[in-house]
């Protein structure tokens, strides 16, 4: 098993970072089985407008095979969004239609392409103290060697060299592994929204000393 570098991701990372982000797609597990049509969708969401918009916050993790892991972060969520919905989803809704019908029925992918039209730009409060967000993916081969604990670690420096007073995050209530490694770096509750077969957690950290 190969050793991983760390480093400043840029806009070339795209094709690399979409791939994580699928292998990772579905609550952390491989996503590949549900956008085989379209392996990018989620990619354009998490990973193309971080790489675009803030890639000074953007760490991407690296190894023999390739990128294997990224850490991606905006000092400050609404601006991010505004940028997002100023420059990025308008280009997404012209080449991807919207679904139709009953959403009970859409497809994974489908359900992507809502997302594009009606994105989800909710932050946690008190927004005044985690203003900034993070997310971060690993792949199998790269998860279980304490790289996630060192780019969270990072991306948190970052965040707070940059004058951020606190970050958030975002995850599914079905990923339970991934709540418990947050909460050993730091973070705590914040908000619940949903049930437990499709909602979410907010999580936050202060980054106050």
């Amino acid at each position: 098993m190969s050793e991983c570098t760390l480093r400043t991701g840029c806009a070339a990372d795209a094709a690399g970072g979409y791939h994580v982000c699928l292998r990772t797609g579905n609550f952390g597990q491989d996503g590949e089985p549900f956008y085989r049509d379209d392996p990018a969708a989620l990619g354009r969401i998490y990973v193309g407008p971080y790489l675009a918009f803030e890639p000074e916050l953007s760490l991407i993790l690296e190894d023999g095979h390739g990128i294997c892991g990224y850490a991606l972060g905006a000092l400050d969520s609404r601006h991010f969004f505004a940028r997002y919905e100023r420059e990025w989803r308008p280009a997404l809704c012209a080449q991807f239609a919207a679904p139709a019908g009953d959403p009970v029925r859409w497809t994974r992918l489908q359900a992507a392409y809502h997302s594009y039209h009606h994105p989800d730009y909710f932050t946690p409060e008190p927004y005044a103290d985690y203003p900034s967000h993070l997310h971060i993916d690993l792949l199998a081969r790269a998860q279980g060697r304490g790289y996630g604990r060192r780019m969270v670690a990072q991306l948190l420096g970052l965040l707070e060299k940059r004058g951020s007073p606190g970050a958030h995050l975002g995850m599914s209530m079905m990923n339970t592994p991934a709540l418990g490694f947050y909460q050993r770096l730091g973070f705590r509750e914040l908000f619940r929204s949903g049930e437990s077969a499709g909602g979410s957690i907010y999580l936050g950290r202060s980054l106050r000393r």
